[in-house]
């Protein structure tokens, strides 16, 4: 295996020698490698070399193409702050040929630039490290907020789409395809009684009265590399999802990952809550480089974080009910375990819904 990633990533070397590849992170989709290298002069460089999951995401191209399109305006915003771009900003690596991909026995790889001196972590260490998760997020979309989301990809189509993720979860229940629906039951019900829920985010979109914005949409805290002196947020990562979308989605799904207790995957329930404190951190610091947002968005905030958590538990659930062909699993009820822990939080916030509401008020008045 060395040899034929050796062969994957010299295109990509201007320079030195290869001394280790190694696997590296605990990502669920692609398989992702930090490869050392020793520059002509002596100096140690590494990178990130990562195969790209085709049967998830079916046009690497377009997604390359965002991902390429989106960091280097980022990139051009970052230089024009007088920023520190090898930290603030995900660097595509491109091949001597000028591709930002390669080839390799029908799979597709691409290689970014390692950002050193940061690393990301699975639980939030405190309300001050969710503080500067929201600053990143909150910068992101903010020095998004100028570019022409008509030019990027919808990579996956209807990805944060849970009125059609709840059709799709339907169908699977019904279906039964490994016969695991009967011990579910109860799991299953929790979805299915929540239907309307579904079907609010999409509603405002059908009335325009939501604005389609440049997403992220995978932003759980895991995507936000902190600075190992500084502690300060310094970049999202993990950009293969990055289309016009909905700010909602991305707010609510770092809250989701975020303001908890414990890892997705815990399947000790007692462990399992949703914490206040830490969501009222991410909104304050969010908002910290200023409000960005229309009124509207701002009022359904609290919305949007319980729905992204009942959207990933639901898709846990049905990648469960399928025979776990999305998710990576570590033992066979792996799935059900994470679905159980989503659902937890989702009944956390019905019952803090309106302490919710007062915590984005408190912020809006400055109080």
């Amino acid at each position: 295996m060395r040899d034929s990633l050796e062969k994957i990533f010299l295109p990509f070397l201007e320079e030195g020698e290869i001394t280790e590849i190694t696997r590296y992170g605990k990502g669920h989709i692609n398989d992702t490698y930090r490869v050392s290298v020793r520059m002509e002069n002596g100096e140690e460089k590494r990178f990130i070399l990562q195969r790209i999951n085709r049967s998830i995401f079916k046009d690497p191209v377009a997604l390359m193409d965002n991902i390429v399109k989106v960091t280097e305006y980022l990139k051009e915003c970052v230089e024009i702050a007088g920023g520190d771009v090898d930290k603030e900003v995900l660097q595509v690596l491109h091949t001597k040929e000028g591709a930002h991909h390669v080839l390799y026995e029908r799979e597709f790889y691409r290689c970014y630039r390692f950002i050193e001196g940061a690393r990301s972590y699975e639980i939030v260490g405190g309300p001050e490290d969710f503080f500067k998760s929201g600053q990143a997020l909150g910068k992101f979309q903010k020095l998004l907020g100028e570019f022409d989301g008509q030019t990027l990809h919808e990579t996956i189509k209807d990805f944060h789409n849970t009125e059609k993720r709840f059709l799709d979860f339907q169908h699977i229940v019904r279906e039964n395809p490994v016969n695991r629906a009967a011990a579910c039951a109860e799991e299953i019900g929790f979805f299915l009684e929540r239907e309307k829920d579904t079907k609010i985010i999409n509603g405002l979109l059908r009335e325009g009265s939501l604005p389609v914005r440049v997403t992220h949409n995978d932003t759980k805290y895991n995507n936000v590399m902190i600075d190992d002196e500084t502690r300060e947020a310094v970049c999202l990562v993990d950009l293969d999802t990055v289309m016009p979308g909905v700010s909602l989605y991305d707010f609510g799904d770092a809250i989701r990952s975020g303001a908890t207790t414990a890892v997705e995957d815990e399947k000790d329930l007692s462990k399992v809550h949703f914490d206040l404190g830490l969501f009222e951190a991410y909104v304050n610091g969010y908002f910290s480089h200023g409000e960005f947002l229309t009124d509207l968005e701002i009022e359904y905030l609290p919305f949007a974080a319980k729905i992204m958590t009942f959207e990933c538990g639901m898709r846990f659930l049905k990648d469960y009910l399928e025979g776990d062909v999305y998710y990576k699993t570590s033992y066979p009820e792996h799935n059900l375990h994470r679905a159980r822990n989503q659902m937890k939080l989702v009944s956390d916030m019905e019952r803090d819904y309106q302490q919710m509401i007062e915590i984005i008020k408190k912020h809006r008045s400055g109080s």
